[in-house]
């Protein structure tokens, strides 16, 4: 069984600096048949204006990832982390008990497009924790390449959650086969591009649930990058 949420039916916010687009409910956007999928609680496809951010702002008892598709993502914490978020790089916040931290556009010329997924931990409570690493393009084409698991396997960035964050490249009239395993659940991004998956096709901002399903078989007619959360 699968849902498709397609992009322009995500909820919206617009201010000077910012142009989001909401997968699921968020802030002032509401919609009780979108509050999440599984674990997943929020994927925010946001753009920012050369300059403009987010000031310090509080998180607790959650697992934040940025993933930067252009421009540049400067990031700061009252931890101590300060750091700059480049295409390629997987950045992993765990708020645990609580923490502080600004986003702003890198750039004072250009704008920075990335998204931010939220993620429910496995328990409250956990010691807030920052991690920030590059994922090479080279090994994600063909074939979904793992940056993100509870383990840190491979030298993917650490959830504190029962959950497998893949990347995926796919080039124009290429297949891409993922099995999934029983009891499992998947949501499917697509960061650019586009996708047939179970005879639907999907484009740039489209995301689908997957329930129920052993293998995804997915082909692309122009190409395309995604994004694949494999989902207790």
């Amino acid at each position: 069984m699968i849902q498709i949420r397609k992009a322009n039916e995500r909820g919206s916010t617009k201010v000077d600096w910012l142009n989001s687009r909401h997968t699921f409910s968020f802030g002032h956007y509401y919609d009780p048949q979108y509050m999440g999928f599984r674990t997943l609680r929020v994927i925010n496809e946001d753009r920012v204006i050369p300059g403009g951010g987010f000031e310090a702002h509080s998180h607790r008892d959650m697992e934040i990832i940025s993933y930067v598709l252009s421009g540049a993502l400067e990031h700061k914490d009252n931890l101590g982390n300060g750091s700059v978020v480049r295409p390629g790089e997987v950045q992993r916040m765990s708020a645990g008990t609580g923490i502080s931290h600004s986003e702003f556009n890198h750039s004072k010329s250009e704008g920075v497009h990335f998204l931010q997924i939220w993620i429910e931990p496995g328990c409250a409570g956990l010691n807030p924790g920052y991690e920030q690493k590059v994922f090479a393009a080279e090994d994600r084409l063909g074939c979904f390449q793992l940056v993100g698991d509870q383990f840190g396997s491979e030298g993917a960035v650490t959830i504190h959650q029962d959950v497998r964050f893949y990347l995926g490249k796919m080039l124009p009239e290429q297949d891409l086969e993922q099995q999934l395993t029983d009891n499992r659940y998947a949501w499917i991004q697509v960061l650019c591009g586009d996708v047939t998956l179970f005879g639907h096709r999907l484009e740039s901002g489209d995301g689908v649930a997957v329930s129920g399903e052993h293998k995804l078989e997915l082909h692309s007619d122009r190409g395309a990058e995604l994004m694949l959360f494999d989902l207790a």
